[in-house]
Protein backbone atom coordinates (compact mmCIF):
# COMPACT_ATOMS: atom_id res chain seq x y z
CA UNK A 1 0.00 0.00 0.00
CA UNK A 2 2.89 2.31 0.93
CA UNK A 3 4.67 1.30 -2.47
CA UNK A 4 1.43 2.41 -4.63
CA UNK A 5 0.59 5.88 -2.71
CA UNK A 6 4.37 6.95 -3.17
CA UNK A 7 3.61 6.01 -7.28
CA UNK A 8 0.27 8.42 -7.18
CA UNK A 9 2.48 11.20 -5.26
CA UNK A 10 5.22 11.05 -7.94
CA UNK A 11 2.38 11.09 -10.53
CA UNK A 12 0.88 13.78 -9.47
CA UNK A 13 4.41 15.24 -8.99
CA UNK A 14 5.00 14.93 -12.69
CA UNK A 15 2.08 16.27 -14.02
CA UNK A 16 2.03 19.27 -12.13
CA UNK A 17 5.57 20.20 -13.28
CA UNK A 18 4.60 19.29 -16.73
CA UNK A 19 2.06 21.89 -16.53
CA UNK A 20 3.59 24.35 -15.49
CA UNK A 21 6.68 24.01 -17.76
CA UNK A 22 3.70 24.01 -20.24
CA UNK A 23 2.17 27.17 -18.93
CA UNK A 24 5.72 28.94 -18.15
CA UNK A 25 6.89 27.89 -21.97
CA UNK A 26 3.09 29.46 -23.40
CA UNK A 27 3.45 32.33 -20.88
CA UNK A 28 7.42 33.08 -22.68
CA UNK A 29 5.87 33.09 -26.32
CA UNK A 30 3.29 35.36 -25.06
CA UNK A 31 5.59 37.79 -24.21
CA UNK A 32 7.76 37.15 -26.94
CA UNK A 33 5.36 37.70 -29.35
CA UNK A 34 4.26 40.91 -27.84
CA UNK A 35 7.94 42.32 -27.66
CA UNK A 36 8.47 44.72 -30.62
CA UNK A 37 10.96 43.59 -33.14
CA UNK A 38 13.24 45.93 -35.56
CA UNK A 39 15.15 44.14 -38.60
CA UNK A 40 18.31 45.74 -39.09
CA UNK A 41 20.14 45.92 -42.29
CA UNK A 42 23.97 46.86 -42.56
CA UNK A 43 24.88 48.98 -45.88
CA UNK A 44 28.60 49.83 -45.65
CA UNK A 45 29.01 49.48 -49.66
CA UNK A 46 28.89 51.10 -52.70
CA UNK A 47 25.61 51.47 -54.17
CA UNK A 48 25.27 49.29 -57.01
CA UNK A 49 23.11 46.55 -58.26
CA UNK A 50 24.33 44.17 -55.87
CA UNK A 51 23.74 46.28 -52.84
CA UNK A 52 20.40 48.15 -54.30
CA UNK A 53 19.39 44.11 -54.90
CA UNK A 54 20.26 43.57 -51.18
CA UNK A 55 18.79 46.02 -49.80
CA UNK A 56 15.15 46.55 -51.64
CA UNK A 57 14.88 42.51 -50.39
CA UNK A 58 15.48 43.53 -47.01
CA UNK A 59 12.67 46.20 -46.76
CA UNK A 60 10.42 43.63 -48.20
CA UNK A 61 11.27 41.38 -45.54
CA UNK A 62 10.67 44.05 -43.08
CA UNK A 63 7.07 43.86 -44.68
CA UNK A 64 6.37 40.34 -44.07
CA UNK A 65 8.22 39.61 -41.06
CA UNK A 66 5.85 41.54 -38.91
CA UNK A 67 9.10 44.23 -38.16
CA UNK A 68 8.08 47.42 -36.09
CA UNK A 69 10.65 49.43 -38.76
CA UNK A 70 13.44 48.70 -40.47
CA UNK A 71 16.69 50.18 -39.67
CA UNK A 72 19.28 51.13 -42.12
CA UNK A 73 23.07 51.04 -40.58
CA UNK A 74 24.45 53.57 -43.54
CA UNK A 75 28.36 54.19 -43.94
CA UNK A 76 28.69 54.65 -47.94
CA UNK A 77 30.64 56.82 -50.14
CA UNK A 78 27.67 57.06 -53.08
CA UNK A 79 27.09 55.11 -56.55
CA UNK A 80 25.93 54.31 -59.19
CA UNK A 81 22.10 56.89 -60.33
CA UNK A 82 20.04 54.02 -61.22
CA UNK A 83 20.60 51.16 -58.05
CA UNK A 84 20.03 54.66 -55.84
CA UNK A 85 16.78 55.13 -57.30
CA UNK A 86 15.98 51.75 -57.35
CA UNK A 87 16.57 52.24 -52.88
CA UNK A 88 14.80 55.40 -52.62
CA UNK A 89 11.66 54.07 -54.43
CA UNK A 90 11.68 51.08 -52.28
CA UNK A 91 11.74 53.12 -49.02
CA UNK A 92 8.72 55.33 -50.52
CA UNK A 93 7.12 52.05 -51.38
CA UNK A 94 7.66 50.41 -47.76
CA UNK A 95 4.39 50.05 -45.47
CA UNK A 96 7.10 50.08 -42.47
CA UNK A 97 8.82 52.59 -41.64
CA UNK A 98 12.59 52.91 -42.55
CA UNK A 99 14.87 54.36 -40.41
CA UNK A 100 18.35 55.39 -42.34
CA UNK A 101 21.48 55.99 -39.65
CA UNK A 102 24.64 57.35 -40.46
CA UNK A 103 27.25 55.13 -37.94
CA UNK A 104 29.83 54.60 -36.84
CA UNK A 105 31.46 57.58 -35.94
CA UNK A 106 33.06 58.83 -38.99
CA UNK A 107 31.02 57.12 -41.56
CA UNK A 108 29.58 59.01 -44.08
CA UNK A 109 26.49 59.36 -46.57
CA UNK A 110 28.13 60.84 -49.52
CA UNK A 111 26.93 61.14 -53.05
CA UNK A 112 24.04 58.48 -53.86
CA UNK A 113 24.18 57.98 -49.84
CA UNK A 114 22.57 61.36 -48.69
CA UNK A 115 19.46 60.67 -51.31
CA UNK A 116 19.32 57.70 -49.44
CA UNK A 117 19.76 59.28 -46.13
CA UNK A 118 16.96 62.03 -47.04
CA UNK A 119 14.08 59.21 -48.41
CA UNK A 120 13.60 57.93 -45.15
CA UNK A 121 10.90 58.31 -42.35
CA UNK A 122 13.24 59.02 -40.21
CA UNK A 123 17.08 60.11 -41.20
CA UNK A 124 19.88 59.75 -37.85
CA UNK A 125 23.23 60.09 -37.76
CA UNK A 126 25.91 59.23 -35.35
CA UNK A 127 28.27 62.04 -33.80
CA UNK A 128 31.33 62.27 -36.21
CA UNK A 129 29.54 61.45 -39.08
CA UNK A 130 29.13 63.73 -42.01
CA UNK A 131 26.62 63.91 -45.25
CA UNK A 132 25.97 65.50 -48.12
CA UNK A 133 28.21 66.24 -51.50
CA UNK A 134 25.34 65.19 -53.99
CA UNK A 135 26.75 66.70 -57.01
CA UNK A 136 25.52 64.33 -60.01
CA UNK A 137 29.03 62.88 -61.39
CA UNK A 138 28.92 61.65 -65.21
CA UNK A 139 29.55 58.31 -65.73
CA UNK A 140 30.41 58.46 -69.83
CA UNK A 141 32.15 61.65 -69.94
CA UNK A 142 30.79 65.69 -69.38
CA UNK A 143 28.35 66.02 -70.97
CA UNK A 144 27.62 69.60 -72.87
CA UNK A 145 26.00 72.45 -70.44
CA UNK A 146 22.57 72.34 -71.33
CA UNK A 147 22.77 68.48 -71.09
CA UNK A 148 24.57 68.82 -67.47
CA UNK A 149 21.88 71.61 -66.70
CA UNK A 150 18.97 68.72 -66.97
CA UNK A 151 20.60 66.69 -65.16
CA UNK A 152 21.32 68.50 -62.61
CA UNK A 153 17.68 69.50 -62.41
CA UNK A 154 16.05 66.07 -62.75
CA UNK A 155 18.27 65.08 -59.47
CA UNK A 156 17.04 68.03 -57.48
CA UNK A 157 13.72 68.03 -57.85
CA UNK A 158 14.00 64.32 -57.78
CA UNK A 159 15.04 65.30 -53.85
CA UNK A 160 12.94 68.31 -53.27
CA UNK A 161 10.26 65.74 -54.31
CA UNK A 162 10.20 63.55 -50.90
CA UNK A 163 12.12 65.58 -48.91
CA UNK A 164 9.31 68.62 -48.52
CA UNK A 165 7.15 65.55 -47.47
CA UNK A 166 9.08 64.74 -45.05
CA UNK A 167 9.02 68.03 -43.56
CA UNK A 168 13.00 68.44 -43.75
CA UNK A 169 14.98 71.69 -44.85
CA UNK A 170 14.59 71.19 -48.82
CA UNK A 171 16.66 74.69 -49.58
CA UNK A 172 19.47 72.89 -47.68
CA UNK A 173 19.36 69.62 -49.08
CA UNK A 174 19.25 70.30 -52.63
CA UNK A 175 22.42 72.36 -51.71
CA UNK A 176 24.24 69.13 -51.29
CA UNK A 177 23.40 68.51 -54.72
CA UNK A 178 23.75 71.87 -56.65
CA UNK A 179 26.91 73.17 -55.06
CA UNK A 180 28.28 69.76 -53.56
CA UNK A 181 27.70 71.11 -50.02
CA UNK A 182 28.61 68.72 -46.49
CA UNK A 183 27.20 68.86 -43.66
CA UNK A 184 28.45 66.96 -40.27
CA UNK A 185 26.40 65.68 -38.13
CA UNK A 186 25.59 68.89 -35.75
CA UNK A 187 24.89 71.00 -38.60
CA UNK A 188 22.47 68.35 -40.02
CA UNK A 189 20.73 68.79 -37.31
CA UNK A 190 20.30 72.40 -37.46
CA UNK A 191 19.64 72.69 -40.75
CA UNK A 192 17.14 70.52 -40.77
CA UNK A 193 18.50 67.70 -42.54
CA UNK A 194 17.97 64.82 -40.89
CA UNK A 195 15.87 64.43 -37.77
CA UNK A 196 17.75 63.00 -34.70
CA UNK A 197 21.33 62.79 -33.56
CA UNK A 198 22.33 59.26 -31.42
CA UNK A 199 25.23 57.67 -30.76
CA UNK A 200 24.25 53.62 -30.46
CA UNK A 201 21.25 52.21 -31.87
CA UNK A 202 19.57 51.28 -28.60
CA UNK A 203 19.53 54.99 -27.69
CA UNK A 204 18.17 55.93 -31.27
CA UNK A 205 15.66 53.58 -30.62
CA UNK A 206 14.66 55.25 -27.60
CA UNK A 207 14.65 58.55 -28.87
CA UNK A 208 12.63 57.83 -31.55
CA UNK A 209 9.28 55.94 -29.08
CA UNK A 210 6.80 57.77 -29.10
CA UNK A 211 7.57 60.24 -31.82
CA UNK A 212 5.15 60.86 -34.10
CA UNK A 213 6.49 60.89 -38.08
CA UNK A 214 4.60 61.74 -41.68
CA UNK A 215 4.63 59.22 -43.81
CA UNK A 216 5.45 59.57 -47.55
CA UNK A 217 1.44 59.80 -48.31
CA UNK A 218 1.00 62.44 -45.75
CA UNK A 219 -0.51 59.79 -43.01
CA UNK A 220 1.05 60.32 -39.52
CA UNK A 221 2.32 57.18 -37.44
CA UNK A 222 3.56 57.07 -34.21
CA UNK A 223 6.36 54.86 -33.74
CA UNK A 224 6.18 52.21 -30.86
CA UNK A 225 9.89 50.80 -30.27
CA UNK A 226 9.84 50.60 -26.46
CA UNK A 227 12.04 47.52 -25.55
CA UNK A 228 12.09 46.73 -29.07
CA UNK A 229 14.45 43.44 -29.99
CA UNK A 230 16.66 44.58 -33.11
CA UNK A 231 17.39 41.33 -35.80
CA UNK A 232 20.26 42.21 -38.14
CA UNK A 233 19.61 40.58 -41.42
CA UNK A 234 22.72 38.85 -42.68
CA UNK A 235 23.70 38.98 -46.39
CA UNK A 236 23.22 35.48 -47.68
CA UNK A 237 25.97 33.52 -49.32
CA UNK A 238 25.72 34.35 -52.56
CA UNK A 239 25.06 37.93 -52.13
CA UNK A 240 28.52 38.31 -50.26
CA UNK A 241 30.17 36.28 -53.58
CA UNK A 242 28.56 38.91 -55.34
CA UNK A 243 29.79 41.85 -53.58
CA UNK A 244 32.93 40.48 -53.53
CA UNK A 245 32.93 40.03 -57.41
CA UNK A 246 31.35 43.18 -58.18
CA UNK A 247 34.51 44.86 -57.10
CA UNK A 248 36.00 46.04 -60.36
CA UNK A 249 39.58 45.22 -59.07
CA UNK A 250 38.38 41.68 -58.36
CA UNK A 251 36.36 41.38 -61.97
CA UNK A 252 39.75 43.05 -64.04
CA UNK A 253 41.88 39.87 -61.91
CA UNK A 254 39.11 37.79 -63.13
CA UNK A 255 39.25 38.58 -66.71
CA UNK A 256 43.04 38.51 -66.99
CA UNK A 257 43.54 35.68 -65.14
CA UNK A 258 40.76 33.52 -67.33
CA UNK A 259 42.21 34.86 -70.74
CA UNK A 260 45.83 33.68 -69.84
CA UNK A 261 44.66 30.50 -69.08
CA UNK A 262 42.57 30.05 -72.03
CA UNK A 263 45.43 30.54 -73.81
CA UNK A 264 47.18 27.98 -72.40
CA UNK A 265 44.70 25.34 -73.29
CA UNK A 266 44.90 26.27 -77.13
CA UNK A 267 48.85 26.33 -76.80
CA UNK A 268 48.76 22.75 -75.04
CA UNK A 269 44.97 21.33 -75.82
CA UNK A 270 43.94 18.28 -74.32
CA UNK A 271 44.67 19.82 -70.74
CA UNK A 272 41.06 20.99 -70.25
CA UNK A 273 41.63 22.22 -67.01
CA UNK A 274 43.36 25.53 -67.81
CA UNK A 275 40.91 25.69 -70.30
CA UNK A 276 37.55 25.05 -67.74
CA UNK A 277 38.35 27.04 -65.38
CA UNK A 278 39.82 30.01 -67.86
CA UNK A 279 36.17 30.39 -69.25
CA UNK A 280 34.54 30.26 -65.63
CA UNK A 281 36.68 33.03 -64.53
CA UNK A 282 36.66 34.95 -67.99
CA UNK A 283 32.15 34.07 -67.91
CA UNK A 284 32.38 36.06 -63.85
CA UNK A 285 34.43 38.79 -65.45
CA UNK A 286 31.73 40.07 -68.00
CA UNK A 287 29.21 39.26 -65.34
CA UNK A 288 30.87 41.22 -63.04
CA UNK A 289 31.52 43.71 -65.44
CA UNK A 290 27.78 43.59 -67.44
CA UNK A 291 26.89 45.04 -63.80
CA UNK A 292 29.16 48.16 -63.69
CA UNK A 293 29.32 50.90 -66.32
CA UNK A 294 31.92 49.92 -69.06
CA UNK A 295 33.55 52.81 -71.10
CA UNK A 296 33.57 50.95 -74.76
CA UNK A 297 36.67 53.21 -75.60
CA UNK A 298 38.52 51.29 -73.38
CA UNK A 299 37.55 48.18 -74.72
CA UNK A 300 39.18 49.04 -77.77
CA UNK A 301 42.31 50.12 -76.17
CA UNK A 302 42.57 46.73 -74.36
CA UNK A 303 41.84 44.43 -77.92
CA UNK A 304 44.22 47.16 -79.46
CA UNK A 305 47.03 46.29 -76.82
CA UNK A 306 46.53 42.87 -77.81
CA UNK A 307 46.91 43.29 -81.11
CA UNK A 308 50.35 45.13 -80.69
CA UNK A 309 51.57 42.38 -78.52
CA UNK A 310 50.99 39.62 -81.53
CA UNK A 311 52.30 42.51 -83.58
CA UNK A 312 55.99 42.57 -81.75
CA UNK A 313 55.92 38.54 -81.12
CA UNK A 314 55.63 37.71 -85.00
CA UNK A 315 57.20 40.49 -86.84
CA UNK A 316 59.66 42.04 -83.94
CA UNK A 317 59.52 45.78 -83.42
CA UNK A 318 62.58 45.98 -81.07
CA UNK A 319 60.15 46.80 -78.14
CA UNK A 320 58.45 49.67 -79.44
CA UNK A 321 55.58 47.48 -79.93
CA UNK A 322 55.11 45.88 -76.39
CA UNK A 323 56.27 49.27 -74.93
CA UNK A 324 53.22 51.08 -76.90
CA UNK A 325 50.77 47.81 -75.94
CA UNK A 326 51.45 47.62 -72.36
CA UNK A 327 50.81 51.66 -72.46
CA UNK A 328 47.62 50.60 -74.34
CA UNK A 329 46.58 47.96 -71.80
CA UNK A 330 47.05 50.24 -68.74
CA UNK A 331 45.16 53.58 -70.01
CA UNK A 332 42.38 50.80 -71.14
CA UNK A 333 42.36 49.32 -67.83
CA UNK A 334 42.55 52.23 -65.46
CA UNK A 335 39.27 53.96 -67.73
CA UNK A 336 37.61 50.51 -68.23
CA UNK A 337 35.19 51.01 -65.33
CA UNK A 338 33.26 54.85 -65.80
CA UNK A 339 33.59 54.81 -61.73
CA UNK A 340 30.70 57.79 -60.12
CA UNK A 341 32.92 57.54 -57.71
CA UNK A 342 36.20 56.62 -56.81
CA UNK A 343 36.33 53.68 -54.75
CA UNK A 344 33.75 52.01 -57.97
CA UNK A 345 37.46 52.66 -60.30
CA UNK A 346 39.86 50.33 -60.75
CA UNK A 347 42.99 50.92 -58.80
CA UNK A 348 46.04 52.34 -60.60
CA UNK A 349 48.43 49.89 -58.54
CA UNK A 350 46.08 47.28 -59.84
CA UNK A 351 46.36 48.48 -63.68
CA UNK A 352 50.02 48.94 -63.69
CA UNK A 353 50.70 45.51 -62.08
CA UNK A 354 48.46 43.61 -64.32
CA UNK A 355 49.60 45.28 -67.35
CA UNK A 356 53.08 44.92 -66.92
CA UNK A 357 52.43 41.14 -65.52
CA UNK A 358 49.87 40.56 -68.65
CA UNK A 359 51.76 41.76 -71.08
CA UNK A 360 55.27 40.47 -70.56
CA UNK A 361 53.26 37.09 -70.56
CA UNK A 362 51.19 37.49 -73.24
CA UNK A 363 54.43 38.54 -75.37
CA UNK A 364 56.76 35.22 -74.18
CA UNK A 365 53.74 32.88 -74.60
CA UNK A 366 53.21 34.62 -78.57
CA UNK A 367 56.40 34.60 -79.20
CA UNK A 368 56.46 30.87 -78.44
CA UNK A 369 53.58 29.65 -80.63
CA UNK A 370 55.39 32.07 -83.16
CA UNK A 371 58.51 29.89 -83.39
CA UNK A 372 56.45 26.94 -83.33
CA UNK A 373 54.56 27.57 -86.26
CA UNK A 374 57.52 29.15 -88.37
CA UNK A 375 59.13 25.36 -87.45
CA UNK A 376 59.17 23.30 -90.22
CA UNK A 377 57.62 19.58 -89.82
CA UNK A 378 60.50 17.16 -89.42
CA UNK A 379 59.28 14.29 -91.24
CA UNK A 380 59.82 11.72 -93.48
CA UNK A 381 63.43 12.39 -95.78
CA UNK A 382 63.44 15.84 -93.99
CA UNK A 383 64.05 14.40 -90.85
CA UNK A 384 67.43 12.13 -91.93
CA UNK A 385 69.08 14.90 -93.22
CA UNK A 386 72.27 14.75 -90.84
CA UNK A 387 71.63 11.06 -89.93
CA UNK A 388 74.53 8.53 -90.19
CA UNK A 389 73.94 5.89 -93.04
CA UNK A 390 75.63 2.32 -94.05
CA UNK A 391 75.70 1.16 -97.62
CA UNK A 392 73.78 -2.33 -97.94
CA UNK A 393 75.96 -2.84 -101.30
CA UNK A 394 78.22 -1.07 -103.45
CA UNK A 395 76.99 2.70 -104.40
CA UNK A 396 78.16 3.65 -107.92
CA UNK A 397 76.65 5.78 -107.33
CA UNK A 398 73.61 4.90 -106.57
CA UNK A 399 72.12 1.88 -104.44
CA UNK A 400 69.95 1.30 -100.88
CA UNK A 401 71.39 2.24 -97.57
CA UNK A 402 70.43 1.78 -93.62
CA UNK A 403 69.07 4.85 -92.49
CA UNK A 404 67.62 4.98 -88.70
CA UNK A 405 66.59 1.31 -89.43
CA UNK A 406 65.01 2.37 -92.40
CA UNK A 407 66.18 1.12 -95.96
CA UNK A 408 66.31 3.92 -98.52
CA UNK A 409 67.84 4.47 -101.79
CA UNK A 410 70.78 7.06 -102.09
CA UNK A 411 73.00 8.32 -104.45
CA UNK A 412 76.50 9.34 -103.39
CA UNK A 413 79.36 11.44 -105.83
CA UNK A 414 82.16 9.32 -104.52
CA UNK A 415 81.87 5.28 -104.58
CA UNK A 416 80.93 3.41 -101.81
CA UNK A 417 81.52 -0.52 -100.93
CA UNK A 418 79.28 -2.49 -98.62
CA UNK A 419 79.31 -1.61 -95.01
CA UNK A 420 80.48 1.92 -95.77
CA UNK A 421 79.72 4.68 -93.29
CA UNK A 422 77.99 7.21 -94.79
CA UNK A 423 76.65 10.78 -94.19
CA UNK A 424 73.13 12.10 -95.43
CA UNK A 425 73.12 15.44 -96.67
CA UNK A 426 70.28 16.06 -98.04
CA UNK A 427 67.37 14.32 -100.74
CA UNK A 428 66.02 14.58 -103.81
CA UNK A 429 62.77 13.37 -103.33
CA UNK A 430 62.89 10.33 -101.83
CA UNK A 431 66.00 9.69 -102.86
CA UNK A 432 68.57 10.45 -100.46
CA UNK A 433 72.05 12.64 -101.01
CA UNK A 434 75.00 11.00 -99.18
CA UNK A 435 78.48 11.40 -98.60
CA UNK A 436 81.45 9.42 -96.88
CA UNK A 437 81.86 9.93 -93.23
CA UNK A 438 84.62 12.12 -92.32
CA UNK A 439 87.50 9.56 -91.27
CA UNK A 440 88.16 10.34 -87.11
CA UNK A 441 91.91 11.60 -87.00
CA UNK A 442 93.82 8.77 -84.85
CA UNK A 443 95.29 9.31 -81.53
CA UNK A 444 98.52 10.40 -81.86
CA UNK A 445 101.00 10.07 -78.25
CA UNK A 446 102.63 12.64 -76.57
CA UNK A 447 105.68 12.38 -77.53
CA UNK A 448 105.15 11.95 -80.99
CA UNK A 449 102.85 15.43 -81.11
CA UNK A 450 105.61 17.12 -79.34
CA UNK A 451 108.10 15.94 -82.02
CA UNK A 452 106.18 16.99 -84.72
CA UNK A 453 105.74 20.35 -83.23
CA UNK A 454 109.30 20.37 -82.79
CA UNK A 455 110.34 19.55 -86.37
CA UNK A 456 107.45 22.24 -87.44
CA UNK A 457 109.68 25.26 -85.65
CA UNK A 458 112.48 24.53 -86.77
CA UNK A 459 111.40 24.17 -90.03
Amino acid sequence: MGRFESRIRNAFRLTVGALLAVFGFTGFLHVSAQQPIVDKFVLDDTIQPVSSDELVRAIARANSDGARALLIQMDTPGGMVESMRAIVAAILGSHVPVIVYVSPSGARAGSAGFFILESADVAAMAPGTEAGAAHVVFELGKPDTTEMQKVENDAEAFLRSYVTRRGRNAEAAVAAVASSKSYTAEESLNQRVIDVIASSDEQLLSELNGREIVRIDGAKQTLQLAGARIVLLRSTVRDQLLGWLVDPNIALLFLVGGALLIYLEFNTPGTIVPGALGTLMVLLAIFALNLLPIRYTAVLLLVGATVLFVLEAKFGGHGVLAIAGIICLTFGMLTLVAAPVPQMGVSPYVAISVSLGFGAITLFLVRLAVRARKRKAALGADALVGSRATAMEPLAPEGHVLVEGEIWRAVTSQPAPVGAILHVVGHDGMLLRVEPAPTPRPLESPAVGEARDTASRLA
